[in-house]
């Protein structure tokens, strides 16, 4: 007799799974259709690049016309591979570093309670330093009450020039009407394209992997306390990859770091997340 741990049993039974699968594929025949060879992938890309506005009925056309002996499908899988031109991302990427400062975009987000029931969040987020210019819970996201806080969020004609958000039922005539009374330019992005809102959208998605992921809201006041918290544990320690790996509201890098000092964990987010400081 053999005395073993369960993790050793399943070790053991993992490796016969490898070893008998390795066994069965140790010979592999190709089957399907020949592989697109390296020149013809080369001329699908050239003709992408010189006829961008082709589709792959036009290109399997040509490819046709020259004798070539493949399907529309596989054209088109290959011009979704063809490589981009990056100048016209370089000149949009200038053009929004340039116009940032006058940029900001407001979305919902919602979040389940310990009842079974919905709570929306309510933000709105400028484009330079990534700061969450407002935040707010509701369990009814009405435009008046959405109106009200816009004007929590801009007072003394601190409103940027422009306003990005999606086409949500609560953003309707009354709302934008409203927002441009404020002299602000609204942008509703496209049906189903949260990309256009990319900057909200990132956002959302920092708040419920470092918090809402991790936590059951409890009600109204509950998620009020996490996301002001979460707010500004987002502006004063957590870094940023758009920001040259520094934070919204411009943590100071220290100088005299090295080896001796001593560097202490300060938790946040009820010990979530930490913030790292030399010793006094």
């Amino acid at each position: 007799m053999i005395l073993v741990q369960p993790e050793t049993v399943v070790r053991w039974h993992r490796a016969g799974f490898k070893l008998y699968w390795t066994w069965l594929s140790r010979r592999r025949v190709r089957v399907g259709r020949k592989c697109v060879n390296k020149e013809l992938r080369q001329l699908i890309f050239r003709m992408v690049a010189e006829n961008p506005f082709w589709g792959a009925p036009r290109i399997h056309g040509e490819l046709k016309m020259l004798g070539f002996d493949i399907s529309e499908r596989t054209v088109l899988r290959w011009m979704r591979r063809a490589p981009r031109n990056p100048e016209p991302a370089k000149r949009w990427a200038a053009f929004l570093n340039n116009h940032r400062e006058a940029i900001a975009a407001m979305d919902f987000f919602t979040a389940p309670t310990l009842t079974f029931g919905v709570l929306y969040c309510f933000f709105v987020i400028a484009h330079d330093r990534r700061r969450v210019l407002h935040c707010n819970v509701t369990k009814h996201p009405t435009s008046a009450w959405i109106i009200q806080q816009l004007r929590e969020a801009f007072p003394y004609d601190s409103a940027p020039g422009y306003m990005i958000f999606d086409r949500g039922s609560s953003f309707n005539a009354e709302m934008i009407d409203t927002v441009k009374t404020f002299g602000i330019h609204p942008k509703r992005t496209s049906f189903r394209n949260p990309w256009q809102n990319g900057v909200a959208e990132r956002w959302v998605g920092n708040c419920r992997r470092d918090l809402l992921d991790h936590v059951i809201v409890l009600n109204t006041g509950h998620l009020k306390r996490l996301m002001n918290d979460y707010v500004r544990y987002y502006h004063d320690d957590r870094t940023h990859l758009s920001l040259a790996k520094g934070t919204p509201a411009g943590r100071e890098t220290e100088n005299n770091a090295g080896i001796g000092r001593k560097v202490v964990s300060i938790p946040r987010l009820g010990g979530l997340h930490n913030r790292y400081d030399l010793a006094a």
